[in-house]
């Protein structure tokens, strides 16, 4: 068996009371509501220009051990409205400024209008939207120019809604001990006759064969795992997050409600305990991998590992 032993403790846990404050950042010279703007790094306005810096080094990221949940804020600090995509289930959150018909996703109008989720986990950190509406319209006009073969609609294709979101993950850290055992396979060679037929007659031949001898062996191992990234979102397929590169977790700051000022974010939909699931059975497998690389020999067989997962800590960041 390979189950993690005295794993972390459960996560159902009393949850802290809901964070109500909803905040909106009116423009000091217009009162006009202030929306994140990538390209600055800053809360601009759209009516007078006015720029307010967003300081990202104030405050900790912090991470929580599995036990703590209970202390976590609630919702996002900011009020939103939630749309829910019919099609792929995606739960996206948006301003009471703006207006959702579409999924941001699939693009499906199948969307349905919802309360947010106050007693969601709050992000503990994100990575800011840095990349402007403006950066993305100008690459995706040099990308189609710089298709040979493109389809005629995408090719008549000049203006677009360019859309920033926030897509959810939990980020997980853990210490592993593994003690495992095996029989380890070394390889050794023997001639072996074998009878052929030359010009018809029967005829002795010799031909190497390699075997195997079998040796009990053992072992253990201590290893550290460091925001190990699952996804939870249902809008963006695992798969398709993969392809469009991993997130470098360090450029994650504390969370602040401004930076979903203007843009969306959605709601995880893979909850705390579900993540700490997944993130166990990719522990769980590469252990079993790391296990298997130690065994001495040229092969191996019957693994066995028993895994003591422990110093589980945890944070839902935003990407």
């Amino acid at each position: 068996m390979e189950e993690p032993e005295n794993s972390a403790p459960s996560t159902e846990v009393e949850p802290r009371e809901p964070d109500r404050e909803g905040k909106e950042f009116p423009c000091d010279n217009c009162g006009a509501n202030m929306t994140w703007d990538p390209a600055v790094d800053s809360l601009g306005c759209a009516y007078c220009g006015h720029r307010v810096a967003v300081p990202r080094d104030e405050g900790v990221v912090v991470e929580r051990a599995l036990e703590d949940v209970g202390d976590a804020l609630r919702g996002f600090g900011v009020e939103v409205r939630v749309t829910k995509c019919k099609n792929c289930g995606a739960r996206v959150t948006f301003d009471e400024h703006s207006t959702s018909e579409l999924c941001v996703y699939c693009g499906s109008a199948n969307v349905l209008s919802q309360e947010a989720n106050r007693n969601a986990l709050r992000p503990e950190s994100l990575v800011p939207l840095d990349v402007s509406q403006a950066e993305v319209k100008e690459r995706f006009r040099d990308w189609i120019e710089g298709r040979w073969f493109r389809p005629t609609e995408l090719k008549k294709t000049r203006n677009f809604d360019a859309v920033g979101i926030y897509v959810p993950f939990w980020a997980f850290d853990c210490e592993v001990h593994s003690d495992w055992s095996a029989d380890s396979g070394t390889y050794y060679y023997v001639n072996q006759p074998y009878v052929v037929m030359v010009n018809g007659k029967p005829t002795m031949r010799m031909r190497r064969v390699r075997k195997v001898r079998w040796r009990p062996a053992w072992g253990k191992r201590d290893d550290s795992y460091d925001d190990l990234l699952i996804h939870a979102s249902l809008g963006l397929a695992p798969k398709l997050a993969a392809k469009l590169g991993g997130f470098d977790t360090r450029g994650l700051v504390p969370y602040r409600p401004e930076y979903l000022a203007g843009w969306r974010a959605e709601e995880y939909q893979v909850d705390l305990s579900g993540g700490w699931q997944k993130a166990q059975s990719q522990v769980v497998d590469r252990q079993r991998s790391l296990c298997g690389a130690d065994v001495p020999g040229d092969t191996f067989r019957n693994l066995r590992v028993q895994n003591h997962i422990h110093d589980v800590f945890w944070k839902h960041a935003l990407f």
